[in-house]
C-alpha cells in the first residue's frame, strides 16, 4: 500500500472524542467482523496506560496478543499507523534501533491504527493480529469507518 493512501485513512479516520464506550463499540464491531468470517485474531485496544478492549478469536495464539502489543507501540510511539511506518522504514532503509528503542518490543507490521482526536492528539491504538498484515489493516480500517459512521 503507498504511503500517500495511508496518510489520507490517517487524515480522514478522525475521532470528535474517545473513551471506554467508545473503545467497546469500536471492540465489538472488530468482533462480529471476525466471528462473521471466523478469523483467528486477537483484537486489542489501548491507551498508553490501559487496556479499554482485548479478545482472541478462535485460532488466535499468545503470539498474536505478542505482536498486538509489538504494533500498538509502535503507533503509540511514532503516531501513525502500523503499516505506515513500516512501508516508510523500508522506504528509508531504518529500524527502530536508529530510534534507540528495542526490536523486540516494537513491531512496523499492518494492524494497528491510532486513534487520533480532531485536536490532533493520539490517544490509543486499535490492533489486530492474526492475518497477513495488509488484512489486519484492512479489517481495522474497515471497522473504524464503519464505527466513525463513514
Amino acid at each position: 500500500m503507498d504511503i500517500e493512501t495511508l496518510r489520507t485513512q490517517e487524515s480522514l479516520l478522525v475521532w470528535p472524542r474517545f473513551g471506554a464506550t467508545d473503545a467497546i463499540a469500536l471492540g465489538l464491531i472488530l468482533l462480529d467482523m471476525g466471528r462473521a468470517d471466523s478469523l483467528p485474531i486477537a483484537i486489542n485496544i489501548r491507551t498508553p496506560n490501559q487496556t479499554l478492549f482485548h479478545a482472541a478469536l478462535p485460532g488466535a495464539t499468545p503470539l498474536n496478543d505478542l505482536w498486538a502489543l509489538r504494533k500498538s507501540n509502535a503507533v503509540l510511539t511514532y503516531h501513525i499507523s502500523s503499516l505506515h511506518l513500516g512501508e516508510t522504514m523500508r522506504a528509508r532503509g531504518k529500524t527502530f534501533a536508529n530510534d534507540g528503542l528495542p526490536e523486540g518490543d516494537y513491531a512496523a507490521h499492518g494492524g494497528s491504527f491510532p486513534i487520533r482526536l480532531a485536536s490532533g492528539q493520539v490517544i490509543a491504538a486499535v490492533t489486530v493480529s492474526g492475518l497477513p498484515q495488509l488484512d489486519d489493516h484492512a479489517l481495522v480500517i474497515a471497522a473504524l469507518k464503519q464505527a466513525l459512521q463513514l
